[in-house]
Order: structure tokens, then sequence, then C-alpha cells
């Protein structure tokens, strides 16, 4: 079958990364811009993929999130009603050490600079992880970031409060340090314009239905994004993060991982490996990369980071 066939019956019109960069996307100043603060531990973020890639999906957002706000204008002209437009969800998922949180601080950065300085939260939902204490009572642990390891009724609570137009909604801590949620403490998320919401299983559908339970985490979203990367880059990009972790981070005593920092060169290497075999590629594979289609666009990336194609969902 041609490629211009199967592009006739995707539901995605594909951009290689020429094709993107040449779309006309409203500029925004970066002269404060501290690709340090953005970028992961190993990455390497650029001026030049911040404005070929990361502006035009900002102005792309930003021309459905502006459709939104005109729309909630003319119904509630309509309707005779005064409700406050609720928060603008966007959700962000893909795998393990694909860049996620970059990909979100980016997009946060970008959305705050917007012409009308809309204010956006960004939120990661390992907050809704269950405590390690119950990870370890459920038989948990080594299936950590898997769906059954999430409170997702938490997780709804959350966000149906987001989207009820509640004045102050909170959603936990979690600490990568200890390797645990924070009990006690909370992100006060006061009336945002834009929520994003980062987190490797946000698009999946819930596993095991219960009786009259329909609702999808990513019912709440308006715009979803997925960060796809071919398997061989993603696992080279989780080990090479390891071994960075284990010369920085995992040198703190408080750090859960610790034990990592102390251990061979080679010994660091087998537990990356098996780590990596046993968890996060059998998530990625059974639970992660199924949502991928179910995104409004797909991001992907090539060596270093930097991205190739985009694809958008045909409206």
């Amino acid at each position: 079958m041609k490629s211009e066939t199967i592009e006739k019956y995707s539901p995605y019109i594909s951009f290689n990364r020429a094709e993107w960069s040449n779309l006309q996307a409203t500029q925004i100043s970066l002269n404060d811009i501290d690709l340090k603060s953005l970028q992961g531990i190993n990455e390497c973020l650029s001026l030049k993929e911040i404005t070929e890639i990361y502006l035009p999906l900002s102005q792309l957002v930003n021309l459905y999130y502006s459709s939104t706000r005109e729309l909630h204008k003319t119904r509630n002209a309509f309707l005779n009603d005064k409700t406050k437009k609720v928060p603008y969800i966007i959700g962000i998922a893909g795998s393990v050490a694909v860049g996620k949180s970059t990909t979100a601080r980016i997009i946060q950065y970008l959305i705050s600079r917007w012409a009308d300085q809309p204010k956006v939260e960004l939120v990661t939902t390992d907050g809704f992880l269950y405590p390690n204490e119950k990870l370890e009572s459920k038989g948990l642990m080594k299936k950590k970031g898997f769906p059954e390891s999430y409170d997702v009724a938490k997780l709804f609570r959350f966000l149906s409060e987001l989207k009820s137009g509640r004045a102050d909604v909170y959603a936990p801590v979690y600490s990568h340090l200890k390797y645990d949620v924070l009990i006690g403490e909370n992100q006060d998320l006061c009336q945002p314009d834009v929520v994003i919401v980062e987190g490797i299983n946000v698009l999946q559908p819930p596993k095991h239905k219960k009786k009259g339970v329909k609702s999808f985490v990513s019912d709440f979203f308006d715009f979803s994004l997925y960060i796809d990367a071919d398997e061989t880059d993603i696992e080279s990009w989780y080990k090479e993060r390891f071994h960075l972790l284990r010369r920085t981070a995992f040198k703190n005593p408080e750090s859960y991982f610790d034990k990592f920092a102390k251990i061979s060169e080679h010994a660091a290497s087998q537990v990356a490996d098996r780590i990596w075999s046993e968890t996060n590629r059998v998530n990625l594979i059974e639970n992660i990369l199924p949502t991928k289609n179910r995104a409004d666009l797909i991001l992907k990336k090539g060596k270093r980071h930097a991205v190739t194609e985009i694809k958008v969902r045909k409206l």
C-alpha cells in the first residue's frame, strides 16, 4: 500500500521536522529562557529545538485553547449563564525516560508567555501513586508505575474538582529523592487557566471496569500529547540516566537509591538492565504504548531527544 493511501486513512496528519518548523507560529520572546532548568538530566535542550518544534506546538495549543474560551462565552450568552470558565487541561503521556517532564516544562513556559499570560500549573501523576507502605502491603513495589499502582480514585477526584470550577484544588506531592509520596504535602492550584497533567499512564483506560464505571482519566483532558520514540532509544536513555543519577542524586544519603551509588559500574549496569527488562519495558509494551493513538498529538523523538516527526489528529 502506498504511503499516500496509508496517510489518507490515518486519523492523523503527519509532518516531518522541516514541514513542522515552517509553520507560521506566533513568535514569543525567549530572552529570559533558562534551558538548563527545562531539560532533563541526560538531555541537551537547544534554542533551535524550542524554536522549530515547541513554538509551533504552543501556537497550535493556543488555537485549541482560544476556541474553547470563545465557545464558553458564546454558550454562556445563549444560556444566559454566568458560569466561569473551568481550567483547560492538557495531558502528556509516554514512557519512562522519554522526556515527558521536559516537554511539560517547555509547554508550561511557552503557555505562560502567551499574549493573555494565562496562569498555568504543572502536575505530575507521581503524587497519585500509592505510598510505598501500601504498595508493599499490596505486593506492588516491583510494579510501581503500572496502572494498578496508582490511586485512580484520588486522581479522578482531583480532575473532577478542577473541571467543576472549584476555587482551590490540591494535588499530592511526590519526592523522587525519597521515591515516595510526601504525606501531608500538597500542591495548591488556585483557579489556574491551564493545567498540564503529566504521567506515563494518563491515557490509559481502566483495565477492570467496575459496573457502571465508564470514565477514563483522559475524559477530563481538552488536549493530549504522547511522547514517542523507538524502544531502543528509550532503553538507552533510561540506562544513561540511571548511571548519571548514580554519580549525582543517588549519592545523597537521603536518597532511596543511595545503595546503587556504592556498587561497581558493572553491577550498576546489571541493575539497570534488570529494572528495564522486568519493569519499565513490560510497562511500556503492555500499558503505555497501546495508548499512543488516543492522543491528539504525537511527538516522535530520534537520537539525542530531537523531535523528528509530529502527528496531529484530524478534526
